[in-house]
C-alpha cells in the first residue's frame, strides 16, 4: 500500500474527546425547555450527523418538528459556545502523531460534520495554527459526510489527488465518506463508535493508538 500523501482527520471522537461538553450543552438546552435529559452514554450514537440531527435525536419524539428543532439548535449553540472546552481534550498520543506526520512533510487536514464556526476555532485551540494545512467544518452549501464533496474540496486545496489521501475517523459515516471519495479509510478504535461499525462501513485499516498511523508511512 503506497504511503498517503495527505492525512485528513475527523474531529470529534478522533482527534478530541468532546462528548462530555456536547452532552452537557444539549442537556442544558433540554433543561431550559423542561424536557428530560439524555443519558451521557447515549450521545455516542447521537453525534456525527451535524447539529440539527443531534438536536432532533435529543428532543422527545412528540415535539420533533422542523421549526422547533432549528430554534433548539440555536439554543444548543449558545450553551456550546460557553462549554466547548470545559472538559474536551485531545486523545493521548494525538499531538505527538500529528507533529511527526508534519515533520515528514505530509499534508494534514480536518473535515468534520461539526459546524464550521466551531470546527476551525476548536481545532486551532487544541492544535495551534501551524499543524493543519486546511480545516473544513459543516457548511450549509456543502453536503455533509458521507457525501464526497468535502473530500474533493480538501484535496484540491492541498494539491493532491483525493485517491492519495487517507481519511481517519471513528464512525461508519467517516468510513463511508472515505469509500465514497476513494480515500483510504482508517478507523480508530478509541472513538465514539465500535470497531464492528467501522468494519461494516468499509474501514480498510483499524488502529488502536495514534502512533500506529506512523507505521503506515
Amino acid at each position: 500500500m503506497p504511503s498517503p500523501q495527505a492525512y485528513i482527520f475527523d474531529l470529534d471522537g478522533t482527534l478530541i474527546d468532546s462528548l462530555a461538553d456536547i452532552a452537557e450543552s444539549i442537556n442544558r438546552m433540554l433543561d431550559d425547555r423542561g424536557y428530560p435529559r439524555c443519558k451521557p452514554e447515549d450521545f455516542k450514537q447521537m453525534v456525527g450527523d451535524g447539529m440539527e440531527k443531534l438536536v432532533e435525536r435529543a428532543l422527545p419524539e412528540s415535539v420533533r418538528e422542523e421549526k422547533l428543532i432549528l430554534t433548539c439548535v440555536e439554543e444548543y449553540r449558545a450553551h456550546y459556545d460557553i462549554l466547548w472546552n470545559a472538559q474536551t481534550r485531545p486523545y493521548e498520543g494525538i499531538h505527538e502523531m500529528l507533529a511527526e506526520l508534519k515533520a515528514r512533510g505530509v499534508k494534514l487536514g480536518v473535515i468534520s460534520n461539526k459546524a464550521h464556526r466551531f470546527t476551525v476555532p476548536m481545532t486551532e485551540h487544541f492544535f495551534g495554527t501551524e499543524i493543519f494545512d486546511h480545516i473544513l467544518g459543516q457548511r450549509p452549501e456543502v453536503p455533509r459526510k458521507p457525501d464526497a464533496a468535502g473530500a474533493h474540496e480538501m484535496a484540491a486545496v492541498l494539491g493532491v489527488d483525493v485517491t492519495a489521501c487517507a481519511y481517519v475517523g471513528d464512525s461508519g459515516i467517516d468510513m463511508a465518506f472515505a469509500k465514497n471519495a476513494g480515500m483510504l479509510g482508517i478507523g480508530v478504535s478509541w472513538g465514539f463508535r465500535s470497531v464492528e461499525e467501522l468494519r461494516e462501513h468499509g474501514a480498510q485499516v483499524i488502529v488502536d493508538h495514534p502512533r500506529e498511523l506512523l507505521t503506515l508511512e
